[in-house]
C-alpha cells in the first residue's frame, strides 16, 4: 500500500508543522510531490515554511494558524482548508506537547492541555478525515506518538500517558481500516534534537542522551513517511530506541517503574 497519489487538488494535513518533527515532515511529504497545509499557532513560521517548499519542490503550501488546544478551533479547521478548494487524503496528527517533573509540581492547567492537544485533537480531526478515507478506499494518517508512550515514566506521568493513548489509538485504527485501503502508522521517535525538550523543561536530560541513540529530525520524519507508505503498524527509529520500547513494552511493571525512577530523577 502506498500514500495516495499527490495531485493539484488534494493535499496533506501536517499539524504541528511550525517546527522540529512537523516540518520535517512537510519538507519530506512536498518533497514527494504532495501539496500540504501546515497547522500551528504560529503564522509567521509556517508561511516561512510555506514559502519554503514552493520554492524548493513546486507544490502548494498552505499556513494555516490554528490553536489546536481549542476545540472550537480544531472543529472549524476543516471547514477552513476545505475553503481552499484542497481534498484531504493524507493526516499527519504531529502537534504536541510534553512536561517534566513530580505531577503534584505542575501546572495543572497546561497539563490538562496536554491530554486535550495530544490526545483528543488528534481524535477529532481523524474523526473528520478517516470516514471519508474509508469511502474513497484511499488515504493515510500518521499519528506522531513517542516511545515514551510505550510503558509509564514517573517524572513524565501526563506526557507519558497521553502518547500510550495515541500509540494504542492509532494501532487500533490501523487494524480496523488497513484492509479498507486506509493506512494507519504510529511514529515512535526517541530523543529528537527539536525545541521539544526546551518546551518541556529537558534540556539537561536530552544533553546526556549518548548520540548513537540520537536521530535527526529529518530522518525521523523520513522513516515515518517510509512507514506510511508500507502500512506498518508502528516505526520506531533508530535501534537503540527500537531496543528500549521493546523492553518498556515487555518488562514486568514492577521491575521497570523503580528502574524508570531511578532513570528519570525529577
Amino acid at each position: 500500500m502506498a500514500l495516495p497519489a499527490p495531485s493539484s487538488t488534494t493535499a496533506a494535513v501536517v499539524t504541528g508543522a511550525s517546527s522540529g518533527i512537523g516540518a520535517d515532515l512537510a519538507r519530506d511529504l512536498a518533497g514527494r510531490g504532495h501539496n500540504v497545509v501546515l497547522v500551528a499557532r504560529r503564522a509567521d513560521r509556517l508561511e516561512a515554511l510555506a514559502a519554503e517548499l514552493v520554492e524548493a519542490h513546486g507544490v502548494r503550501a498552505e499556513a494555516v494558524a490554528c490553536d489546536l488546544i481549542d476545540p472550537e478551533a480544531v472543529r472549524a479547521l476543516p471547514g477552513r482548508i476545505e475553503a481552499l478548494g484542497l481534498t484531504v487524503d493524507i493526516l499527519v496528527n504531529n502537534a504536541g506537547y510534553g512536561s517534566a517533573g513530580q505531577f503534584v509540581d505542575l501546572d495543572a492547567r497546561s497539563e490538562s492541555d496536554m491530554v486535550r492537544l495530544n490526545c483528543e485533537t488528534v481524535v477529532a480531526l481523524t474523526g473528520h478525515y478517516a470516514p471519508a478515507f474509508v469511502e474513497r478506499r484511499t488515504g493515510a494518517i500518521l499519528v506522531v506518538a513517542s516511545e515514551a508512550g510505550m510503558q509509564p515514566i514517573p517524572g513524565q506521568a501526563t506526557y507519558g500517558a497521553t502518547k500510550a493513548f495515541a500509540l494504542s489509538f492509532a494501532e487500533a485504527l490501523h487494524t480496523e481500516v488497513s484492509h479498507l485501503g486506509v493506512a494507519v502508522t504510529a511514529l515512535c521517535p526517541g530523543p529528537v534534537a527539536t525545541e521539544f525538550a526546551s518546551r518541556a523543561g529537558m534540556e539537561d536530560a536530552f544533553g546526556q542522551v549518548p548520540a548513537f541513540a540520537r536521530v535527526a529530525s529529518p530522518d525521523c520524519a523520513r522513516a515515518g513517511i517510509d512507514g506510511l507508505v508500507k502500512n506498518k503498524r508502528v516505526v520506531v527509529p533508530g535501534l537503540a530506541i527500537r531496543a528500549v520500547g521493546v523492553a518498556g513494552r515487555h518488562t514486568p511493571r514492577a521491575v521497570l517503574l523503580p528502574l524508570m525512577k531511578r532513570f528519570y530523577p525529577v
